[in-house]
C-alpha cells in the first residue's frame, strides 16, 4: 500500500502490521452453535485458548528477535467479538505492560455478518448459492457480502493512517512500533486485498488463515511494506498468492516509498488487451472527432 503523500515526515510508521485470526471457537467445531448463540458471543474452545497463548509467545519472539532496538512496543486493535477479545487476553500474557502502548476495540474489523441466528441447513444451501454467485459479491440474507466488509475495512485503514499522522499513539520514534490486529478469517483476507490493491479475482483465490495464524506486513528499508520480508515464497503460495502476486511482494521488500511497480500486471496490463508503446507525440497530428456527439460527457 503506497503511503499518503501528505504524511508528515515526522510520522512514526509502524515497523510491522500483523493481522491475526482468532483461536479455535465453538463455531469452528460445530456450525449448529450459530443457531442458538449470536455470532458475536461464540466463545473459544480450550484448544483455542491454548492456541492464543502459543501465538502470543511466537509473536513476542518474532518481534523481540527481529527488532532493530530492544525498546520495541506493540499496539493492539481487536474485533469486539467474544472470540477475538479472548484471543487478545491470552496473547497479552506474553507481553509486559511497558511493551503495550494501548488497545482499541474496533468494530469495523469484526467478522462478516452472516445474518442473525443461523439455521444450519439453510446456511448450507445459502453457501452453495454463494459459490455459484461469487464469494466476494454475494450478500447473505440479513447480512453482508465480502464487498461490504471491504468498505468498512477501507474506512478502518483511513482511521489507522490518521492516528499515525496525528501522532495519537504518543510513540517514541526510536522504538520499533508494531500494530497487532486480532480479527477474523475473511476480514484478514479483505484487509490484505485492500492493503496491496489486489483484485476481486485474486481475492477469490485466497485461502482462509488457520486459527491463530498471522500475516506479517513489514516495512522494508526503502519505505514500502511487504509480506516477503518475513514470509517465504512457499508460505505465500499456500495462502493462494500466484507467481505475480509473490513477485510483487518481493519487489516491495526493497522498493522505495511511492515507487510504481511497472511489472505488476493488475495495475495496468490486466485491464487492456493491447496498449501502444509509441510516444504520445506521434499522435499529435491526429484529427479530432468530427461528430461532437461521439465525445463522452
Amino acid at each position: 500500500m503506497h503511503q499518503n503523500p501528505n504524511h508528515s515526515k515526522l510520522s512514526v510508521l509502524p515497523k510491522r502490521i500483523i493481522i491475526m485470526r482468532h483461536g479455535e471457537s465453538k463455531g469452528n467445531l460445530d456450525n449448529s452453535a450459530y443457531s442458538t448463540t449470536p455470532d458475536h458471543q461464540i466463545p473459544l474452545t480450550d484448544v483455542g485458548l491454548a492456541q492464543a497463548q502459543d501465538a502470543g509467545a511466537r509473536l513476542r519472539h518474532l518481534i523481540s528477535t527481529t527488532s532493530s532496538t530492544n525498546s520495541w512496543r506493540v499496539y493492539f486493535y481487536v474485533s469486539p467479538y467474544a472470540r477475538t477479545r479472548s484471543t487478545l487476553r491470552e496473547l497479552g500474557r506474553s507481553f509486559t505492560k511497558k511493551r503495550i502502548i494501548g488497545v482499541r476495540e474496533e468494530c469495523r474489523i469484526r467478522e462478516q455478518d452472516f445474518g442473525n441466528f443461523q439455521v444450519e441447513e439453510r446456511m448450507e444451501a445459502i453457501k452453495r448459492t454463494r459459490e455459484r454467485f461469487g464469494r466476494f459479491f454475494y450478500r447473505f440474507p440479513e447480512g453482508e457480502s465480502a464487498a461490504d466488509v471491504f468498505d468498512r475495512v477501507s474506512s478502518f485503514l483511513e482511521s489507522l493512517w490518521r492516528d499515525i499522522d496525528m501522532k495519537r499513539l504518543h510513540h517514541d520514534p526510536p522504538h520499533d512500533l508494531n500494530f497487532i490486529i486480532v480479527s477474523h478469517g475473511l476480514t484478514s483476507r479483505v484487509f490484505l486485498m485492500k492493503w496491496f490493491k489486489w483484485t476481486v479475482e485474486q481475492f477469490e483465490r485466497l485461502n482462509n488463515p488457520g486459527n491463530c495464524e498471522f500475516r506479517v506486513i513489514e516495512l522494508g528499508n526503502g519505505g514500502e511494506y511487504s509480506l516477503a520480508i518475513h514470509h517465504t515464497e512457499e508460505e505465500m503460495q499456500k495462502w493462494g498468492l500466484d507467481k505475480d502476486m509473490i513477485a510483487d511482494q518481493k519487489w516491495r521488500a526493497n522498493a522505495h516509498r511511492g515507487e510504481w511497480n511497472g511489472n505488476c500486471p493488475w495495475y495496468l496490463n490486466a485491464f487492456f488487451d493491447h496498449l501502444d508503446d509509441s510516444n504520445d507525440n506521434e499522435d499529435s497530428d491526429d484529427e479530432p472527432p468530427s461528430d461532437s456527439s461521439s465525445i463522452c460527457a
